[in-house]
Formats: structure tokens, sequence, C-alpha cells
């Protein structure tokens, strides 16, 4: 899970769904940017975050294309995790 730092995606959190080159990923948060039309965004552009979704992890390792609800449901769960733990986890 990573966070945007810039533009007018500022402070949304999204999921890597794949690499473009070294520079630049594709990021998808299941409801603005669905995985069909993924964002490409600089990597320096990105926070990124000790947290993984794994279901959506699970169907990119299988060669799958997960689907926008598997990425909204792993995006709620991990900040539901990031506020019952009551700090920071990044």
């Amino acid at each position: 899970m990573v966070y945007s730092k810039a533009g007018r995606d500022r402070s949304r959190m999204f999921i890597i769904v794949g690499m473009v080159n070294d520079d630049f990923v594709l990021l998808a948060d299941g409801e603005l940017r669905k995985i069909e039309n993924p964002k490409v965004k600089n990597i320096k552009h990105i926070h990124y975050t000790n947290m993984t979704a794994d279901k959506v992890l699970e169907h990119l390792s299988r060669g799958e294309m997960p689907g926008n609800h598997v990425i909204r449901k792993n995006l709620k769960v991990l900040l539901e995790a990031r506020e019952t733990k009551g700090k920071e986890v990044w």
C-alpha cells in the first residue's frame, strides 16, 4: 500500500498493481482508479508503507487481475488495521 505525495490525488491510498519501468508504477484504488485503468505514477511521488494487500498480491501472483471490489476491501482492511493499532505504522 502506498500514499500519493503529489498531484490531485495527494494523500490518497493506492495499491501498486504493476510496474512500467524503474521509475513508474501502476496504481489502483478500486474506486476512482479502477484496475482496468490504473494510474501511472512516478515513484518519487509516492510514499511506501510497510502494509501489504495480501488478497491483491495472491491474485497478481497467480497472473489474475484482481477485481475492484478486492482492492477496495483490502484498502479498507488495511486502513482499519492502522486505526486499531492506535499509532501510525509507516
